[in-house]
């Protein structure tokens, strides 16, 4: 069987610059899992968005008539004022 026996630096300039560069890239990961976490919880945010979107959607989709039921729904909840010509009042011309 073969031991495996790291290579150790013979100098201090290229144990200093494997050291630079070890803590180059472990910043690099660092900032990589930064970035990783925002995008996350980007992700969840928008999701929520979305289900309370289509829950809204849901919703107004529950208050709309029937196929078959020829009335106007108002969606907005608000007093619908009837739009009936026959009342009686005509305008008048002098």
């Amino acid at each position: 069987m073969t031991e495996y026996n790291p290579h150790v630096p013979s100098d201090s300039a290229e144990s200093d610059s494997i050291a630079i560069s070890l803590q180059r890239v472990a910043g690099k990961i660092q900032l990589i899992s930064d970035a990783v976490k925002a995008l996350h919880q980007d992700r969840i945010q928008l999701e929520t968005k979305i289900e309370d979107a289509q829950k809204r959607i849901q919703h107004i989709l529950s208050r709309l008539p029937e196929q078959s039921d020829g009335r106007q729904l108002n969606l907005l909840g608000e007093p619908a004022t009837p739009t009936n010509s026959e009342d009686g009042n005509e305008p008048t011309t002098h």
